[in-house]
């Protein structure tokens, strides 16, 4: 216990020591080099323009390995498939498969209504293309089928082309149902194979990246819009209305309406069964909530729901007795593929374009997400082709556009699920419905789908919770999103979209106009230059301003840029160069003015001392010599002007009495700059022309390499603007102009060593 007690003080002591010693060795610590300037720095690190062969090149090179590399980028499942673990994965895999198609079943049947098709063409879309992602996708998490927000968009387009009206028969004006859903599956069909070209298609020319300019914010904003047009065109189920069908701008405020009008209409039948199977599967859904740890399985709330509601539905007769609407006929089997109408692409392409980046936004979020959390790697191009193909044979095979659900994503991840073999394996269950069990549905009530749907939207609708943490956080994004609900709800999904994407870019160019402009300071004993408005401690450098913008400088915001230049340097540069331009015209007319006046002048002197050689009386003489002196005055006036004019002195500031800037030093910190246009360019010479005008020296400092490559590429180094303006860093600038001799040297400043 003593020897614990002594050794402790000596430890603390040692450990001081320690300390204070790498205080020490810190406080010593220095490094030094020479100020480097752009030339000097080329020199040094031996600059040069990568060399290499172009890209294009390697496009037309043929080789075994390429041949296989491109065959294993297009067909990932030929790498990972080989490979597959048995023991460890397929047990998961399996009972994940499993979990997801008892959702599919459910979601399938509700989606297609939501789209406007008979609900067995959301059983086809739930089989064809999750086999189809399968074998080309890259994410090994996502669930592939019907979703919400497509379903709803394509309700959106065969539901404005073939409209209920469209189909009523003279006789009794009731609607033509089947020739309704034919010409709806035919134009969802051929908007589906549209939606499939525009992806692959983008998918194959590397145009991934297209999704970056969909933000978070404008996609939650836009999926909660889309979530109350789907809770909206679900009313009509619930409460056994039929409604107007109402396309473009304002639909979803005049369905509201009518569905407000019709309510006394609503059919009681209807209404009950829609609210128990709500209330039923929200106790599920909570229950699996509590026993999540528990179970081994989710209990399939959903399936439950759907067989309890056939079985009630057949026993009870709720068509005829309550009248109830029921799904109908669901035909056994598969179809056989259908060439599209191509007639029919010419009306789908802004639709099908819109549908093809939001489905794909979609689906590569989630991919992204399960990607980081698991470890592996998410291919954009590649899962934009294999979207596209699920799609395009999809929409042969009579499918609509699918997308992935986030629903059936978690629970394929939470369940087990390892790989796309779950995926493979729900899309095999399914295909066991449609060819037997699909018609054991055809008593099962659209209001119980329609419940289905409310009820999967709660994490959608949830999403209006953003408006508070947004509001915290970023409140631009806040604006982004508020723009982008109220354009969805009050334009549709297409033009909404549209609406959101560009007021999102143009808001990125306001904020590109609108940067922060600070003057610099050093930091007192260090080489760092912070804003002095932020930094009580940060000091200018006398003689020195050092100026540096936020944002890249180009043709939206290089006016804005000379503005707050002039602005923050505290001398009205345009006003100084007005004055003194006006000064120099003027010393300039007085000099011509007098020479003027000298050669109307000389020569009426040089007559008169002519006239004067012949009569030589002292008045003469005396007039003779007056002439003479005045001549000499004037030449020797216009000599002293001239003189004033050559002398390198007479057009200074101080000698035309104007006020002279307290600095003689402009350092531009560029590191903010990422790219450089024409408009760019010119406005950094006319800075140089501008401040040299009033005696202030321009430099650059901290300009990356590519900016360097684009000044050069523009002419913007001359014989007035060379390298040795350009510097490493602000305080290699700074140091650079201390040492330089001058007249009226500034008042001496500590500057650290580099």
């Amino acid at each position: 216990m003593g020897l614990s007690e002594a050794s402790g003080p000596r430890d603390t002591q040692a450990l001081l020591a320690t300390t204070e010693a790498m205080e020490l060795r810190r406080r010593d610590y220095r490094v030094e080099r020479p100020v480097l300037d752009q030339e000097k720095l080329e020199e040094l690190g031996h600059w040069g323009l990568a060399s290499g062969a172009p890209q294009w090149r390697t496009w037309f090179q043929c080789s075994h390995a390429r041949a296989r590399a491109l065959l294993l980028q297009h067909l990932p499942v030929l790498a990972w498939l080989p490979q597959y673990p048995v023991r460890d994965w397929l047990l998961g895999d399996l009972l994940s498969g499993l979990s997801v198609a008892i959702m599919q079943l459910p979601q399938g049947l509700a989606y297609a209504l939501l789209a406007g098709l008979p609900p067995v063409f959301g059983l086809y879309s739930s089989f064809y293309p999750v086999f189809i992602y399968f074998l080309f996708g890259t994410s090994r998490h996502i669930s592939v089928g019907t979703f919400a927000v497509m379903s709803v968009m394509v309700g959106s387009v065969t539901e404005s082309l073939y409209p209920d009206e469209a189909f009523l028969q003279d006789l009794n004006s009731t609607v033509n149902h089947m020739a309704r859903d034919a010409a709806r599956v035919q134009l969802a069909s051929a908007l589906s194979v549209l939606v499939g070209l525009f992806q692959v298609g983008l998918g194959l020319v590397h145009f991934g990246f297209v999704v970056t300019y969909l933000s978070e914010p404008l996609v939650r904003g836009y999926t909660t819009a889309a979530s109350v047009q789907v809770f909206v065109s679900q009313l009509k189920y619930v409460f056994g209305l039929h409604l107007s069908s109402f396309s473009g701008p304002l639909s979803l405020i005049y369905t509201v309406l009518e569905v407000c009008q019709k309510l006394p209409q609503a059919v009681a039948g209807t209404v009950v069964t829609a609210v128990v199977a709500g209330v039923v599967l929200v106790l599920v859904k909570l229950l699996n909530g509590k026993l999540q740890r528990r179970l081994p399985l989710p209990i399939p709330g959903e399936l439950l729901t759907l067989i309890g509601a056939t079985v009630i539905s057949y026993g009870v007769d709720l068509k005829h007795r309550f009248r109830v609407d029921v799904v109908g006929n669901i035909p056994a089997g598969l179809v056989p593929p259908v060439a599209p109408n191509l007639q029919l692409f010419v009306k789908l392409v802004g639709n099908a374009f819109t549908i093809a980046v939001v489905g794909f936004a979609i689906a590569i979020s989630l991919g992204k997400i399960f990607g980081l959390r698991h470890g592996y790697r998410v291919d954009s191009n590649q899962e934009l082709v294999a979207l596209g193909l699920s799609n395009l044979i999809g929409g042969i095979f009579q499918c609509f556009p699918v997308s992935c659900s986030m629903s059936r994503s978690l629970v394929q991840e939470s369940t087990g699920g390892n790989t796309q073999v779950a995926g493979a394996v729900s899309s095999l269950f399914i295909l066991i419905i449609i060819v037997k069990l699909g018609e054991l549905f055809q008593d099962l009530p659209k209001a119980v789908l329609a419940a289905t749907i409310i009820v999967n939207l709660k994490g959608m609708l949830l999403q209006f919770t953003d408006i508070r943490s947004l509001w915290t956080a970023n409140r631009v994004d806040l604006l982004i999103w508020l723009v982008t609900f109220v354009a969805t709800i009050l334009l549709n999904l297409d033009l909404g979209l549209a609406v959101a994407v560009v007021f999102s870019l143009l808001l990125v160019v306001v904020r590109t106009q609108l940067p922060h402009y600070s003057v610099l300071g050093q930091v007192p004993d260090t080489d760092i230059y912070r804003d002095v408005a932020e930094y009580s401690e940060a000091r200018e450098v006398p003689g020195v301003k050092v100026f540096r913008s936020s944002a890249t400088v180009y043709f939206a915001n290089a006016e804005l840029y000379s503005d707050a230049l002039k602005q923050r340097c505290g001398v009205d540069v345009d006003q100084l160069i007005s004055q003194k331009k006006k000064l120099l015209r003027k010393q300039e007319l007085k000099l011509k003015q007098l020479q003027k006046k000298l050669k109307k002048q000389g020569p009426a002197a040089k007559g008169t001392s002519v006239s004067t050689n012949v009569n030589t009386g002292d008045g003469d003489i005396e007039s003779k010599a007056k002439q003479v002196s005045t001549e000499n005055e004037l030449e020797d006036t216009a000599a002293n002007d001239q003189e004033e004019a050559k002398a390198p002195d007479a057009s200074t500031l101080r000698a035309l009495g104007l006020p002279q800037p307290d600095f003689h030093s402009l350092v531009l910190d560029l590191g903010a700059l990422s790219f450089v246009d024409t408009v760019c360019l010119k406005s950094l010479k006319n800075i140089f022309r501008d401040f040299r005008e009033i005696e202030v020296e321009v430099y650059m400092a901290a300009c990356h390499t590519p900016v360097v490559t684009q000044l050069e590429a523009g002419h913007f180094f001359d014989a007035s603007i060379t390298k040795q303006h350009l510097f490493a860093s602000v305080h290699d600038a700074v140091i650079f102009v201390l040492q330089q001799p001058r007249a009226n040297p500034a008042s001496p400043v500590l500057v650290t060593k580099l």
